[in-house]
């Protein structure tokens, strides 16, 4: 067993799975290899049922909203990069030079998008239970869990992981206004459902203010957040 088949406690019976697992886009590039896209497609499926189920079965006072919540602070990106790191993702990942020379071992997207495909691999290799015994361990523990609390902070994705229960909803951000000085920018935004105010944030950049507009109405919907 390889060194990073002990960290993540998995064994491949198909080597080549967990390769391709690991193979970011930028090194396929004149190769002959796969890139995990596919497998990144079909592992955040398999997460989702997984953590789902996980919580229908041991929150059952938990409404459905409640549980779209946590799931969604689950499988979003925001909550993927850390799990990633736990396992040493980043120093298994097969990048391309570009990729590499510009941080992209710890680049949250490449990290997050790659444990979904390991995710895939070990579904694919040794069943759903496999993949439910990998990904049990990063859930947070019920205790956590009960207290209804968001787990991370990427509001945004929250958000629209609770929104896109219902396909014909539509989220966007406008930016409503800016003040105080050039060094020290204050950046006012609304996120709006279907053309409609939902909430309002300010910070010290754009990207900040959607994060607390996106805050303000998930507290508005009647959810706790940290």
């Amino acid at each position: 067993m390889t060194g990073f088949e002990e960290r993540i406690g998995y064994e491949f019976k198909n080597p080549a799975l967990l390769r391709e697992a690991l193979t970011h886009s930028s090194f396929v590039n004149g190769k002959n290899h796969n890139s995990n896209e596919r497998l990144e497609f079909l592992g955040d499926s398999v997460l989702s049922v997984v953590v789902s189920e996980y919580l229908f079965e041991n929150l059952r006072d938990k409404p459905e909203g409640q549980l779209t919540k946590l799931r969604a602070s689950i499988v979003c990106e925001h909550a993927l990069f850390p799990f990633a790191e736990k396992i040493g993702l980043g120093e298994a990942i097969y990048l391309g030079k570009g990729e590499e020379n510009t941080g992209g071992r710890h680049r949250r997207s490449i990290l997050a998008d790659a444990f979904e495909a390991l995710i895939a691999a070990i579904y694919l290799d040794g069943g759903l239970e496999a993949a439910r015994k990998f990904i049990i361990p990063f859930i947070p523990s019920l205790e956590i869990l009960r207290s209804g609390k968001l787990l991370i902070g990427d509001y945004k994705t929250i958000l629209q992981e609770i929104i896109q229960q219902n396909p014909e909803e539509k989220v966007v951000y406008e930016m409503a206004g800016e003040s105080g000085a050039a060094h020290s920018r204050i950046f006012t935004a609304n996120v709006l459902l279907n053309d409609q105010i939902i909430g309002t944030g300010s910070g010290g950049s754009k990207k900040e203010a959607e994060q607390n507009a996106a805050k303000e109405a998930i507290k508005l919907m009647g959810y706790e957040t940290n």
